[in-house]
Order: structure tokens, then sequence, then C-alpha cells
């Protein structure tokens, strides 16, 4: 959303950001039901990631009021482009996962809660200042580091998005940055796209879901950089 409204329709990558943070809040709320249904939703790595991710969506999308709009979408390219390595490069490593991981009681390996915590700030900045709702950050992170698979990634991660999003929203409405007009028929379409995603997602390969993924933000990530990349008109 955020590159396509850019490009498209709003002056700057700040309304950009703030409207597309306004429609993430119904993509988590319309996602989450469905995944609920399919109980893949990992509810305590949600609750270990929720109190860093509200920090730092509060705090990214207080940052964008003190960068410009080229450069806000340069870094937002260039965070992307990382993220689509990650989902290319396909399978997650289970030696390196494990290096975040700790050995409970049981016998079982449970992610690090101060490592889950980071990953919910970083996630909550991602949100606030690139308008992306986190998962950008949080979807590899399971993945490559804490090795979840990816469709109870996806799932955890769009049930956490609904209340960091909420945050950001609402410091981007104090600065002016949201977009009702474009908001409401974004949140009309994503609301149907997001129960055919969750739909589609249980039933693809895993593999194909990430690289499938990897595509879409590689494509993304050009876009971004090269409009970051482009002087303002004159």
């Amino acid at each position: 959303m955020v590159p396509l409204l850019t490009l498209l329709y709003v002056p700057t990558t700040q309304i950009a950001v703030g409207t597309s943070l306004a429609a993430i809040v119904f993509n988590s709320l319309s996602s989450t039901f469905s995944y609920a249904r399919q109980r893949v939703i990992q509810l305590s790595l949600a609750m270990m990631i929720l109190p860093g991710a509200a920090v730092g969506a509060w705090l990214g999308a207080y940052l964008t009021d003190f960068i410009s709009s080229g450069m806000l979408a340069l870094a937002f390219g260039v965070v992307m482009l990382y993220s689509a390595g990650i989902m290319l490069w396909g399978k997650a490593p289970k030696d390196l996962a494990a290096k975040f991981q700790k050995k409970s009681e049981d016998g079982n390996s449970r992610p690090h809660w101060l490592f889950v915590l980071i990953v919910g700030l970083l996630a909550g900045l991602a949100s606030g200042f690139f308008g992306i709702g986190g998962g950008i950050v949080m979807v590899p992170a399971m993945t490559i580091l804490l090795g979840v698979d990816i469709v109870p990634a996806v799932a955890t991660s769009l049930f956490v998005m609904g209340p960091i999003s909420l945050v950001g929203v609402a410091q981007h409405a104090f600065l002016g940055n949201v977009r009702l007009e474009f908001a409401a028929p974004l949140a009309i379409g994503i609301v149907i796209g997001a129960q055919l995603g969750a739909y589609t997602t249980t039933r693809v390969p895993q593999l194909f879901l990430r690289r499938l993924f990897g595509i879409v933000l590689l494509y993304s990530a050009i876009n971004m950089i090269l409009k970051g990349l482009t002087p303002p008109p004159s």
C-alpha cells in the first residue's frame, strides 16, 4: 500500500505511511478472525512481542516528522530489500534459530524473552516508521531466527499488527498524516482480501509461500529505492 499510495495518489511518504497504517488495522482484524478459526496463531509468542512493538510503533511514527519523504522512501526500500533476500532464501536454518532459543524444563526449545522483545521493538519501529504493520520484520525474524513455520509466523504477525498499528495511527493522526478518503476504501478491500489470503495461505507449500512473499517484497523494495533516489521536482 505504501509504494502504491506514494507513487499514484498522496503527496508525501509520511501521509502514505499514516493512511496505510489506518487500513492495516482492518487487515489485522479480518485476518486474525480467519486464522483464529484455523488455530495457527501462537498467542504466547504474540504476547511476548506486543510490549516492545507498542513502544516501537509510537517511536517510529514520531520519528517520521523529522525525516524527509525521499529519505523515508529510500530507508523503506532498503529494509524491504533485506527482508526479500531472507525470504527468497527459502528454508529456515534450524541451527541458526537454535542460537536464539533456550531449553525449558520440559526439554522443548523456547525463544529467549529478551530477543523476542527486541524483535517486537524493531517490528513496531517498522510499523510506525514505514506504515507496514511490522510483518516485514516479524515474519522473517520468526521463520529464520526463531524457527517458526511460515503460516504460524504470518498468523501471529497479523494478530500483533492490530494493536501496534493503532498506536502508530494515533501518532500519525496527531501529525496530520492520515487521509480517511483513501483509508476507508482500502479497508473495505483489505477485509475481503485478508479472508482470501488467510484461506489460501494454509493450502500452499510453505517454501513456495516464503519465496512468493520474497518476490513481492523485492518488487516493492526496488520501487521505493528508485523513488527515494529521484530528486524532488523543483
